[in-house]
């Protein structure tokens, strides 16, 4: 009797968890690479499995889908609500659905279809993925998503879900300004200045410029820019600051435009982060955390970016 009870609990328990079209992984971090594997358990009415249709909701970037033997593979384009910078490149738009179709998935076997995206640094909490699935005979739409006061466990069709975790670095965001990814190189010891890079976004519809700005960390903040002068590369402060232009963006980064901490009151440490306050000619003052990495670093990325020379 033990061992029926167990071997019914099983089933119930496996029956439950191929009840509803999900994603394996559920949890991910803003910022980060994502695999979606949609897993898919039973078809509709006893029938075979035909077509799975994904939407890929907002935030979720740089979607490619893994084409799938026996089935054909389609995706549908359209616009991001705001652009998102993906290794160095902004992108405004990409796949935001991803339809299997012309398949045959018996009722009583399992298969898995799989993308891989990338994860706004915007984006926290739930993030839902309303699926479609069609059969021989029927369909379920596994779309709905909770409402105020409402828990999955309500719901007879849930949507795929994911549950991201907020990013640390998440764009700080000012008006219709957008500051990306923060971040400076370790200083050796006894060194009285540091760099700062970051990529500015401007979404209105004049132009922006970067004049300056304070942290605790040094004396004050200053504009420079690297340049080429006479095959000789040459640091100078600009006084008027940067321009970002309407419906543009500038990136802060090195060996070329970047702010200076000028009087650093503390070597900057692998690791470590500080506040800012950039200061801007319309916008006023803007809030940023700098992340600090290692003094090889030629990028802000997770990694810290590869090995090289030091240079502002």
């Amino acid at each position: 009797m033990k061992h029926l009870l167990i071997a019914a609990a099983a089933a119930c328990f496996a029956s439950s968890a191929f009840a509803h079209v999900t994603l394996e992984r559920q949890e991910a971090n803003a910022g980060q690479a994502y695999k979606g594997v949609l897993r898919v358990g039973h078809g509709c009415e006893g029938t075979p499995t035909t077509s799975i249709n994904v939407e890929i909701p907002e935030g979720i970037v740089a979607v490619k889908a893994m084409p799938k033997p026996g089935w054909k593979l389609a995706t549908e384009q359209g616009a991001y609500a705001q652009s998102v910078t993906v290794h160095g490149k902004a992108l405004a738009s990409g796949v935001r659905r991803i339809v299997w179709s012309d398949g045959a998935l018996p009722d009583d076997q399992y298969d898995e279809f799989t993308f891989v995206a990338q994860i706004a640094p915007y984006v926290a909490g739930p993030v839902h993925f309303p699926v479609v699935q069609s059969c021989v005979k029927g369909e379920h739409r596994w779309v709905e998503i909770p409402q105020a006061g409402q828990s999955r466990n309500d719901l007879r069709a849930p949507a795929a879900l994911i549950r991201v975790a907020a990013s640390e670095r998440a764009p700080a965001q000012h008006g219709t300004l957008q500051i990306e990814n923060p971040w400076s190189r370790a200083t050796p010891g006894g060194a009285s200045v540091g760099a700062g890079y970051l990529t500015i976004r401007n979404t209105g519809t004049t132009p922006e410029r970067l004049i300056g700005g304070t942290t605790d960390i040094a004396q004050r903040i200053e504009v420079h820019e690297m340049s080429m002068d006479n095959g000789v590369m040459k640091m100078r402060a600009l006084a008027r600051g940067i321009e970002i232009p309407a419906g543009g963006s500038v990136e802060l980064k090195p060996g070329g435009f970047h702010i200076m901490f000028m009087g650093l009151k503390s070597g900057l440490k692998e690791g470590a982060s500080f506040p800012a306050t950039l200061q801007f000619e319309k916008a006023g003052a803007v809030q940023v955390q700098f992340s600090v990495q290692g003094m090889g670093a030629s990028s802000g990325g997770p990694a810290g970016g590869g090995h090289g020379h030091h240079r502002h």
